[in-house]
């Protein structure tokens, strides 16, 4: 009595289509993720009476914040020392010559550390300056 031989069967995952698998995640993962962007430090914006918005893309925009504790932010850079600001705004004005400085300043924040913002970007030549505040009721 012969017995006949099973034959064996080949399990395999077909991978032809393997890379545009792949492909189709990867582009899905790029276009559904949404990169977070600073938001600087905690600051209750002062008011204003009249508030207009700058007309400008947000990329030649560049972003310092002086909290009610007078620290400093550009960007997402602590400035530790206010003289170390100068180098920063000088650096972004050499990257971007359209660049606009947009001060958010808590409305509790000394104004003696505001002016010195102000002057250490004027030394850097960075004089399109813009102050943020909220809109409100005079």
């Amino acid at each position: 009595m012969q017995f006949k031989k099973k034959s064996k069967i080949k399990l395999a995952i077909p991978t032809a289509s393997m890379p545009d698998i792949i492909f189709m995640l990867l582009i899905f993962f790029m276009v559904a993720t949404v990169i977070r962007q600073y938001s600087g430090l905690k600051v209750k914006l002062p008011e204003a009476a009249k508030v207009q918005k700058l007309k400008v893309s947000k990329r030649h925009i560049s972003t310092i914040w002086v909290d009610k504790n007078n620290n400093v932010v550009m960007d997402d850079i602590p400035v530790k020392n206010i003289k170390t600001l100068r180098n920063l705004a000088y650096q972004k004005l050499v990257a971007d010559p359209q660049l606009i400085i947009s001060i958010k300043a808590d409305k509790l924040a000394k104004m003696s550390i505001i002016n010195d913002v102000h002057q250490e970007l004027r030394k850097a030549n960075t004089l399109r300056v813009n102050y943020s505040a909220l809109p409100g009721e005079f």
